[in-house]
């Protein structure tokens, strides 16, 4: 659901405050077809919800749901990365009281910072292991 281009876009927008139609295409640079396409794909899924703001002609406003606003730390840790790995200087700076937000994966039984390579899988779902479908 969110991994298509437009639709991790559209929900950075709303993160951000932004949301009106008009200002969700302009600072996505979606093509207005598609924009609405996604906007209306993430309404049925329940990462946002559409909310009335006038009658006459009817028009609305997107908000994130409770399920959309849980992507915050995704899209976070996506910019983190994006500044690190392919900025030259981050565009913008997330803060968490008076200080920048420096995101991290931390194991809540440790309180450890969770290393790349220190994650362990351990398969629930029936009819999968590690390598993928088993039928």
């Amino acid at each position: 659901m969110v991994g298509e281009k437009w639709a991790l876009l559209a929900v950075r927008e709303l993160g951000f405050g932004n949301h009106r139609f008009d200002a969700i295409a302009r600072n996505t640079g979606a093509p207005r077809d598609i924009l609405t396409t996604r906007l209306r794909a993430l309404e049925t899924a329940g990462i946002l919800e559409r909310r009335r703001y006038q009658d006459r002609p009817p028009r609305f406003e997107y908000h994130l749901t409770e399920q959309g606003r849980a992507l915050a730390p995704v899209l976070q840790t996506l910019a983190s990365w994006g500044d690190r790995w392919l900025a030259e200087e981050a565009p913008v700076e997330f803060r968490h009281g008076c200080l920048e937000l420096d995101v991290g994966v931390m194991c809540r039984g440790c309180g450890e910072e969770v290393e790349a390579g220190s994650v362990r899988m351990h398969v629930h779902a029936k009819g999968w292991d590690r390598a993928g479908s088993v039928a």
